[in-house]
């Protein structure tokens, strides 16, 4: 038998597999791919077919970066090549929180489980996706899970704080109260054996508002410098979960949503359900800032800064900031909505503050805003001049 005619028997030997698959995998009402391990796209359920716009015939033969956004568009055949080498399974048998990309350029937020499978003798892979856009259980995945509690940590915290405050404030105001009233009378008769009483009261005023003055210290101390126990955490695999939950609700849709990252900064110090929780709060107001714009863009970009630090920006194409606004926009109480509580950039405030890095908004390329915190680098070996 020729080389050819071997090549012929061993490729209907593999399609004829593969259709046979077929009888399995339109059954999943979700989308199933199969995919060989140059990233070749070998079959394409229904599922598929219904979720990303594209029929079967016109992905089969494709790399299956088609189905991705920038830059795991570009960085996919990379971890392909990189298990294959090396055996490591960075995205072989787990279950993870990503983000696709329709055939009418829409990002949407998936659950992606990746397995390794045999056809007709050779390695193929087979990526079980879930379309997450219109979920409404928030226990569906574990990242949802840990935002929703944190979320309620700190709803519980704050109501903690807000009674502390009141308490602790409590006796200097009342003391700051008495003391000036006093004042106030002693001055209706300015004698001089009143004059040194007024001394005296207004003393005893500034005593107590530095007294307050030191409560508020010590709280905000405690807040950011509370307990966070940072871990080296994957900065793109941060983002892409952060997207996903940003856009459960469908609140992408003609969004052009692309990232970004410095290789120079892969990982990063962090709580990452914190993270995670600042960068959905920043996604989802670059959304709402979108919301009566034309063209609507997003870009989640990272850069290494100076002295071990990283820099990430979301950036968008609305209106920008009101600069009356953007002097105090991580003030509690002050929003960019009108029914807004101001609280949200607040939080994020906190807990960058608590990660040793910064926060701050600007204007951007895109017309809009530029959010951007920074965080410590985990790169063994960097640069900390």
């Amino acid at each position: 038998m020729t080389d050819t005619a071997a090549g012929s028997e061993q490729f209907a030997e593999a399609f004829s597999e593969i259709e046979r698959l077929h009888a399995l995998i339109d059954m999943i009402p979700d989308a199933m791919v199969i995919i060989d391990k140059r990233g070749t796209i070998k079959a394409f359920s229904k599922g598929a077919e219904h979720m990303f716009g594209y029929s079967e015939k016109q992905v089969l033969g494709e790399n299956v970066s088609v189905l991705m956004p920038s830059p795991d568009r570009e960085a996919h055949d990379g971890y392909i090549s990189h298990y294959l080498r090396t055996g490591e399974k960075r995205m072989i048998g787990t279950r993870r929180i990503t983000t696709a990309r329709r055939r009418n350029g829409n990002t949407f937020p998936i659950e992606l489980s990746v397995g390794e499978m045999p056809v007709s003798g050779k390695r193929h892979f087979s990526g079980f996706i879930r379309d997450l856009t219109d979920s409404k259980q928030k226990e569906q995945t574990l990242q949802a899970l840990q935002a929703d509690l944190a979320h309620v940590s700190r709803i519980s915290s704050m109501g903690g704080m807000a009674n502390s405050i009141a308490h602790e404030l409590n006796q200097p105001l009342t003391g700051i109260t008495n003391y000036s009233a006093a004042a106030i009378d002693l001055l209706e008769d300015a004698s001089a054996s009143h004059i040194d009483d007024v001394r005296h009261a207004l003393t005893e005023c500034r005593k107590e508002a530095l007294r307050a003055g030191d409560i508020i210290r010590k709280l905000r101390e405690f807040i950011a410098h509370g307990d966070t126990t940072l871990e080296i955490a994957d900065l793109r695999r941060l983002v892409n979960s952060a997207t996903a939950l940003a856009l459960v609700n469908g609140d992408g849709r003609d969004v052009d949503f692309a990232s970004q990252f410095d290789p120079r900064c892969e990982n990063v110090l962090a709580v990452p359900v914190q993270i995670q929780q600042v960068l959905v709060n920043l996604i989802r107001n670059a959304l709402e800032a979108m919301h009566e714009t034309a063209s609507k863009r997003i870009r989640v970009s990272s850069s290494y800064e100076p002295r071990g630090m990283v820099r990430v920006t979301v950036s968008d194409s609305g209106p920008g900031l009101d600069p009356h606004i953007a002097e105090r926009l991580f003030h509690p109480f002050i929003s960019t909505k009108a029914s807004g509580m101001g609280l949200g950039l607040s939080i994020c405030h906190t807990i960058i503050n608590a990660h040793g890095g910064r926060i701050e908004a600007g204007p951007s390329e895109l017309g809009g805003t530029d959010f951007s915190f920074t965080l410590k680098s985990a790169e063994l070996g960097g640069d900390n001049d």
